[in-house]
């Protein structure tokens, strides 16, 4: 099964929350913090008012609390808008 996004919509796969500070201290699950950077797994076709400006791999920073969250096959995606996207990492 596959999730295909509708209009301006992202399908996003989020990189592994830190486990470990720098200095080392290992953090409990509820310490973690949601991580901000994604990679694009599928794309819309956009819309007028919100044309698509990334494409499939491309590494990008969201918004905190952006998008909604779903599971499939045992892998967590975010579905969000591609306004909510802050930023592409290079």
């Amino acid at each position: 099964m596959t999730i295909k996004p509708l209009a301006d919509r992202v399908l996003l796969k989020s990189f592994e929350a830190e486990e470990t500070t720098k200095s080392g201290l290992i953090l409990a699950a509820s310490a973690q913090e949601k991580p901000e950077m994604s990679e694009v797994v599928a794309v819309g076709p956009g819309t007028d008012e919100n044309p698509m400006t990334v494409k499939e791999g491309d590494k990008v920073i969201i918004s905190k609390y952006s998008g909604t969250e779903v599971k499939l096959d045992g892998v967590e995606y975010t579905i969000t808008s591609v306004k909510d996207i802050l930023a592409v990492v290079e």
